[in-house]
């Protein structure tokens, strides 16, 4: 198994000065602090203008120029936390947190949330900076002074961070992901007690793409959470530390904007805390941080920043976050940035053929007892074997018994589960044609049905439903598309269903081209604009997609989601904005459209959409949509179908767990 890396681009906001010139900056810092009192303003914004490097750079010219430590002048001339925040940003970043860890575990008491923080949130290269700096600026060893101001297994799992030997290999062994995800469940859930020794050795030393995978390998098993079971079965700061891992191995900037939510919630303020995340992520993430704590929280960093703190300690930190979210209204044109980068994970599919599976045997499941038909039977066999198994099953059953297994069960079970699981029973290529033909079938035409099919699929899919459409209804879905629909809304489908869209990586020189062409075509009349976006949206490759997007909000200060939304009305707009959901989001398509659509509360169920879109990411990526609309909809998808789905509810609760 393998899987992309997930934090592609750079959304640091201090970056390197163009035109540095360090003996300028330690003759402008000289100034600034010569005569009486200091320019603070001077100082703050040229050290938060630089990046690390050419701090560092600027110190040593400091002292070339002057004969002085840059360092010790600011501590004379600065005060409180302005003076350790404009300090502490002139430290190379690995003396900055060797003095965090010194600093947490000096004196009587232990700062057992610093310790975590930077432990379980730094990576091995970034360890290893660590403990080379700690021993050079206080000539001990790091590890010797954490042993000696901590214990038991919270002091076993800090040891083991700090060896800064977490595997590396994006390769992940499908096996191994398995055998882990069972020894934490054997650790934990399963048995008296917990066996913490093996929590420590998988959580500490496994890659972090492994990590990510044994985790959802996890909650298959144990049917909660990896982050429920270690709240359950450990306590204390152990507990914390390792909570905090399991959310470093999910997302880092999650991570870090959970910490600073809680930094400045209630009253008075973690300035120690905010300080050093400020500093430690301005030049690596911070505008991924900035997005998860707008989208988690519901506000901007930048403005709670502003509202808790004061003085140039706060224009000094509000350099360092780069930009207010919330200025652009509804939309945030830095922080959104990320959200084209978060969903580049593959979907990855759950199941595989078992070793024992047999079709001969599977098809005596089918038969009905002289007493009626055994839905469960039929239930459990369907949603515990693949597509390609059930395949071999309808061969099987036509083999063996001379009868058409979807005859069979269409004249033995009734409304919504013959839909459900004939739906099942079909290959995808003949279970997307058939909803293709539902969805234009009668008075009205289900746009929405089409929209979603059409954008979510590959071209191969989609070259393989043109043909079971043709082999099934005898003539092309292209031309029954054209005689359904109409304007631009058909010209998009057209173009859509030729499965044509290019496929790569991105070009940049034509990105940029695209967003400006997307650009112009804004200010064109409705027609003009919306055949432009047609002729981007609906032909290049994702990932290209992804790249013209975000250059369109470098050029325009824009997002093209809310241009869409603002700009188009109807079935193009749902189309163009279903492209544009699918490239943020696109487990997240899925799961709107479960929630707005398949499962809305109070009106009654969509059982169509919910069937459609339960057979054909079952296999996809449905674990992907259960936590998305977990998160978006505080209640988990398995819930949700039993309150709603009533006769579907039977079968659609084996399929949340299988993947």
């Amino acid at each position: 198994l393998t899987r992309p890396t997930q934090w592609i681009f750079n959304t640091c906001t201090i970056s390197h000065f163009p035109d540095f010139d360090a003996n300028s900056d330690a003759e402008t810092l000289y100034n600034a602090m010569k005569g009486f009192g200091s320019n603070k303003e001077a100082i703050l914004d040229l050290i938060t203008s630089r990046s690390n490097a050419q701090r560092q750079e600027i110190r040593s010219a400091y002292k070339s120029l002057y004969g002085k430590d840059l360092i010790d002048d600011l501590k004379y001339e600065l005060t409180g936390k302005f003076e350790r925040l404009i300090v502490s940003l002139m430290r190379p970043p690995a003396y900055h947190d060797a003095k965090e860890i010194k600093d947490a575990i000096k004196g009587t008491g232990t700062n057992e949330k610093c310790l975590i923080e930077v432990l379980a949130s730094r990576t091995n290269q970034q360890i290893h900076g660590l403990v080379e700096a700690y021993k050079d600026a206080y000539g001990r060893d790091i590890e010797g002074d954490v042993i000696g101001d901590t214990s038991g297994h919270f002091k076993k799992m800090l040891i083991v961070l700090l060896q800064g030997t977490r595997e590396e290999d994006d390769v992940v062994s499908e096996d191994l992901v398995v055998e882990d995800a069972q020894e934490l469940y054997a650790a934990g859930e399963e048995r008296w007690g917990t066996d913490e020794a093996k929590f420590i050795m998988i959580l500490g030393n496994r890659s972090v793409t492994h990590l990510q995978l044994v985790f959802d390998e996890y909650e298959k098993i144990a049917e909660k959470s990896i982050e429920e079971s270690i709240k359950s079965e450990l306590s204390g700061d152990f507990e914390r530390l390792m909570l905090a891992v399991v959310q470093c191995i999910r997302s880092v900037p999650m991570f870090f904007a959970k910490c600073l939510y809680k930094s400045m919630k209630g009253l008075g303020t973690d300035d120690n805390r905010l300080i050093r995340i400020m500093i430690s992520r301005s030049e690596i993430d911070m505008l991924d941080i900035r997005e998860c704590f707008r989208l988690r929280y519901e506000k901007s960093l930048h403005s709670m920043i502003q509202d808790d703190t004061s003085g140039e300690y706060k224009r000094t930190l509000l350099n360092l976050c780069g930009g207010d979210d919330d200025l652009a209204g509804e939309f945030f044109p830095e922080a959104a940035q990320i959200a084209y980068k978060m969903w580049e994970i593959s979907a990855m599919t759950k199941i595989t053929v078992g070793p024992l599976f047999s079709p001969s045997c599977h098809v005596l499941g089918y038969l009905a007892p002289s007493t009626g038909t055994d839905e469960d039977a039929i239930i459990n066999i369907v949603a515990q074997r693949s597509n390609a198994q059930r395949q071999e099953i309808r061969q099987a059953f036509k083999s063996l018994l001379g009868r058409n297994l979807m005859a069979d069960l269409k004249s033995e079970l009734s409304k919504n589960l013959c839909r459900l699981i004939l739906g099942l029973m079909m290959t995808p290529a003949e279970f997307d044609a058939k909803m293709m033909k539902k969805a234009m079938e009668g008075a009205g035409t289900d746009e929405h049905a089409l929209i979603e099919i059409l954008v979510t699929r590959s071209n191969q899919q989609i070259h393989e439903m043109n043909a079971a459409y043709e082999e099934v209804y005898k003539k092309s879905l292209e031309d029954d598309i054209k005689s359904d629909t109409s304007g631009h809304f058909l010209r998009i489908l057209v173009s859509l269903v030729q499965g044509a869209r290019e496929e790569g990586p991105a070009d940049m020189d034509r990105a940029r081209e695209d967003a400006q062409a997307l650009a112009d075509a804004c200010n064109d009349d409705s027609s003009e604009m919306e055949m432009k976006f047609m002729s981007i949206l609906c032909t290049r490759s994702f990932p290209h997609l992804r790249r013209v997007f975000q250059e369109f909000v470098r050029c325009t200060n824009k997002d093209v989601e809310l241009i869409i939304k603002k700009e188009m009305s109807g079935d193009v707009k749902n189309a163009m904005f279903a492209i544009a959901l699918l490239l943020c989001r696109p487990f997240g398509n899925g799961g709107n459209v479960l929630m707005n659509r398949a499962v809305p509360q109070g009106l009654g169920t969509d059982d169509r959409a919910l069937i459609r879109i339960m057979v054909s990411r079952s296999e996809c990526d449905l674990f992907n949509i259960r936590k998305e609309f977990k998160e978006s909809h505080e209640a988990s998808l398995h819930e949700f179908i039993q309150v709603e789905a009533f006769v579907v509810s039977l079968v659609l609760p084996v399929f949340c767990h299988l993947q």
